[in-house]
């Protein structure tokens, strides 16, 4: 049952035009690097604790948490659209664990999965469908939110199962840290937008490549200075990834829906994310971690963040 941890963060204009060359070729390097932890351990499995932006789940249905025993991507910013290589019986299994240990998950039998999960699959292996993957769905952009807390239980139940598998998991946390983007609301989407994040109405190629536009427009904004969005903190960034780096993660559960809004942005909550796979890990122990790269990024309106773990031997 040997584990090992990837965090990252995500972004869809990694995949398009805009961010310097300087900055791609400092994450590209990052994740290059993440990428040989990720080659050393050669997992068999791999659990993903992910968000999603109103491509695979919609107000009409919102759970806090969702584990897939079946899943495709949704192809959203130049990612892998198609089936994933989903391992049913785990999912089955760990869903089960949860419940009988007190952390209330749904079940989707067909996961749609957007950037959020796939983004970091393809960029760690090169192939979003390299290895048998247990999708893990964390809500972390509508509103309202469980607190923080829940994705820490959420972990480590997920974390004491993973001790009953026989298997190479490497755990992955996609999303954060600080970063306020233009996503819809239900007080603020007009009527189109509305209808999708509530009903999931779909995406014509025309609407999906004025979204992509409009990310591109609104990154260019912020990076000069010139948007109403909320600035990155990368203060607030360095104080989480130290309470990552210190295994202090009951020190999170007071952190308030709020205070994380405050302080890192409407779409900061993804860090939940990063706390259920620390949460995880810690369920074996104490850990530490590498692969310390962090970077503010206007260009991609995100505090970007890579860290990885081992149990402390």
């Amino acid at each position: 049952m040997p584990l090992a941890l990837c965090c990252m963060s995500h972004s869809p204009l990694l995949n398009l035009p805009g961010p310097s060359a300087e900055l791609l070729d400092q994450i590209t390097d990052a994740i290059a690097d993440a990428r040989k932890f990720v080659e050393q351990f050669d997992p068999e499995l791999v659990v993903t604790f992910s968000p999603d932006h109103y491509n695979g789940f919609f107000y009409r249905l919102m759970p806090p948490f969702c584990i897939g025993t079946a899943a495709a991507g949704v192809g959203d910013y130049g990612t892998y659209q198609g089936p994933l290589p989903v391992d049913a019986d785990i999912a089955n299994a760990c869903a089960e664990s949860l419940w009988e240990s007190g952390v209330d998950i749904a079940i989707s039998t067909a996961m749609d999965v957007d950037h959020g999960t796939v983004q970091p699959l393809q960029e760690l292996f090169g192939d979003a469908t390299a290895r048998p993957v247990v999708p893990i769905f964390i809500n972390s952009v509508a509103t309202p939110l469980g607190p923080l807390s829940r994705s820490r239980a959420l972990g480590a139940a997920v974390g004491t199962f993973l001790a009953t598998l026989d298997k190479r998991v490497l755990i992955v946390g996609s999303g954060g840290l600080s970063h306020d983007p233009p996503v819809p609301t239900l007080a603020t989407a007009p009527p189109a937008a509305l209808d999708r994040i509530v009903h999931g109405a779909p995406m014509t190629p025309e609407q999906r490549m004025a979204r992509q536009e409009a990310v591109i427009k609104a990154a260019h904004d912020f990076a000069h200075g010139q948007s109403p969005l909320r600035s990155l903190n990368p203060d607030w960034d360095r104080s989480l990834l130290e309470i990552f780096d210190e295994g202090r993660l009951s020190d999170l559960d007071g952190w308030t829906n709020t205070f994380i809004t405050g302080e890192g942005g409407n779409s900061a909550h993804e860090i939940r994310t990063w706390v259920a796979a620390f949460a995880a890990l810690a369920a074996h122990g104490e850990y530490q971690t590498g692969n310390h790269f962090y970077r503010a990024a206007p260009e991609l309106i995100a505090g970007f963040a890579i860290r990885t773990a081992v149990p402390s031997t």
